[in-house]
Formats: structure tokens, sequence, C-alpha cells
């Protein structure tokens, strides 16, 4: 980052702390939520212009969505996909990554809307991915830089799928990367 982007974003920091303003640690994981990457997003359209937008779980909950998504996996936060990606998924049901997930169409539409009205408020990219998992700001955090392609391996692991194997407070939304536990 340029001396000058840098000064600004201490400045920043700065007037911040005197007025009282404060983050949470999971705003502040990584470089996801800070001053510093509003400026990087905008000069370089972060991870192709997908961007997980408001990971943590909405604070109005959606008990039929946590009930059915959460049979079977976590009942992912919808900020990390685009809307067009739930709607994506939402319509594919009766094939959901192997297994028919069908719900009737009265709670199809609930979920559905919840998802949508939740979405990332990031994303300018043209895709859709259908898994969080082909997302590429997943990708980058995920790479064999960050992440040993061993762990996929572990049978505690098992998948990029199973993301509170390493990130115990996933089911809240929270993926602070200071908080990762590995299995061993």
């Amino acid at each position: 980052m340029p001396v000058h982007d840098q000064k600004l974003v201490y400045a920043f920091a700065v007037a911040l702390l005197a007025t009282g303003v404060t983050m949470s640690a999971a705003q502040a994981d990584d470089d996801d939520y800070g001053f510093e990457s509003f400026l990087s997003e905008k000069r370089s359209h972060k991870y192709g212009g997908e961007n997980r937008g408001k990971p943590l779980m909405p604070a109005q909950a959606n008990a039929k969505f946590q009930k059915e998504c959460s049979d079977c996996h976590i009942a992912y936060p919808p900020g990390l996909m685009p809307a067009e990606s739930w709607r994506k998924v939402m319509a594919g049901l009766d094939k959901h990554f192997g297994t028919d997930a069908s719900l009737y169409a009265q709670d199809n539409k609930e979920i559905t809307d919840f998802l949508v009205n939740n979405a990332s408020n990031r994303w300018s990219a043209p895709t859709a991915p259908l898994r969080i998992s082909e997302a590429a700001w997943f990708k980058r955090k995920h790479d064999g830089h960050e992440i040993n392609p061993e762990v996929w391996k572990n049978p505690k692991v098992n998948s990029p799928a199973n993301c509170a194997a390493c990130h115990p407070d996933a089911e809240r939304g929270d993926f602070n990367e200071h908080r990762v536990k590995i299995p061993k």
C-alpha cells in the first residue's frame, strides 16, 4: 500500500478511536472490513468483484431456514453469496449436491426470500456460483498458501463445505481467521 494511503488509514483509525467508534473482532477479520480494504477494494475490484458482504447471520433469523438447512450442514450465512446464487441453489433443491432436499413450495419461497434479502451486498462480479467454495474470495482465503491441501483430506474436515471443522463460530457467521482451529 502506498505511504500516502497508509497515512490516511492511520489518520482515519485515530479519528475513529478519538470518537469512541469501535468494531467487533468479526468485523475486523483479516482485511475484509477495514477502511484500508475499502480503499484497496475500490482500486482493485477485490476478488474479481466477488466479496462476501455481510457474513454474520442476520439479526432476524428465519427458523424455517435454520431448521431445513442445518439438518445436513450448517445453515450458511446468506451474506456469503449473492442473491442470484441463492436463487439458483433454491431452484435446484431436487438435486442439491447429490441429494434431494426438496421443500414444499411455500417453505421454499420463504427460505429463498430470506436468503435473497440477506445476500452479499458487495458482489459486483457477473458470476453466481452454486457453491461457496467456488467463489474467488473463498479460493483466495483457502488456497495452498493459506491452507495446506492435506487439511481437506483430514477426516475431521473432509471437505471445504465443512466450515465448522475449522471455524468454531461458523454457524453464527463468524469466520475470523484469528480463531481458526484446524483439527489435527
